[in-house]
């Protein structure tokens, strides 16, 4: 009973982990080119009172042991990265990446960062940047004169000038793809840094060796899935109940015990 008293807990634990992760998806449903996390869990060391195959005094052998678990824990926490839904806002300045990539910006340590977040906006100098002044790598920068800015489904940024009848191309966006996405090291602000579990990112124009393509006047919204986030929720908290349930079922059994002695 004693033992079961700290498998119970285990299991409360691993679901207020749970929670934790359903509760960051849900904080950011709105949050433009988020991707949802899953918490895994595994099962720990077990007890074993008798193994599989013992032979008996008998000389029979035994086809099923006796192993008792020590209950559960946290095993990872994966990133799902699943197409988010577009939506169309009419911006030039708003991309979304159809299909496999990410967008590569500079960070002031001068770290690249990568995000699916395509809100770009332009800096004082005309460059292309993040919400927070991050410019886009490889840098853009958009005339100040610029009537028409376009940007084509492989990247290529061109810009409408007055007094020019074709437009003037500024640069191509590059995207970078990696062979476990999932390994990307998340640090906030909808931005990733490559880990030794990516592997090295793979940069190139959109729509080759398998990396997705550009839309203008598109954002990707957040892949979270609110219905399935409350069952989610609900399920978890069911489980945390009836681990609760378990300890508190193992301390009356104790509190018998214990009285029968007496």
């Amino acid at each position: 009973m004693i033992r079961s008293l700290f498998t119970a807990s285990t299991g409360m634990g691993a679901m207020q982990q749970n929670i934790d992760v359903i509760s960051n998806n849900l904080a950011n449903v709105n949050t433009l080119g988020f991707k949802r996390s899953r918490a895994e869990f595994q099962d720990l060391l077990y007890q074993t009172h008798r193994m599989q195959g013992t032979t008996t005094l008998t000389g029979n052998q035994v086809p099923t042991g006796i192993q008792i678990g020590m209950g559960s824990k946290l095993s990872a926490v994966s990133r799902l990265h699943t197409q988010g839904d577009f939506q169309q806002t009419g911006n030039e300045l708003d991309i979304a990446i159809q299909g496999k990539g990410f967008f590569q910006v500079l960070q002031a340590d001068g770290i690249t960062a990568y995000t699916r977040t395509g809100t770009f906006r332009l800096d004082n100098s005309g460059m292309l940047v993040t919400a927070d002044g991050e410019p886009l790598d490889p840098p853009i920068t958009v005339p100040e004169d610029t009537l028409i800015l376009s940007i084509e489904k492989n990247g290529d940024v061109s810009a409408l000038q007055p007094g020019s009848s074709t437009p003037n191309i500024l640069g191509t966006i590059e995207l970078a793809n990696f062979v476990n996405p999932a390994g990307l090291n998340s640090v906030g602000r909808g931005l990733y840094i490559e880990s030794d579990a990516s592997g090295t990112a793979v940069v190139g124009i959109p729509g080759e060796n398998e990396i997705g393509t550009i839309q203008q006047g598109f954002v990707e919204s957040s892949n979270v899935n609110v219905v399935e986030e409350l069952t989610n929720m609900i399920l978890a908290q069911r489980a945390y109940e009836l681990n609760s349930k378990a300890i508190q079922t193992s301390d009356e059994m104790l509190q018998t015990a214990s009285n029968t002695k007496r």
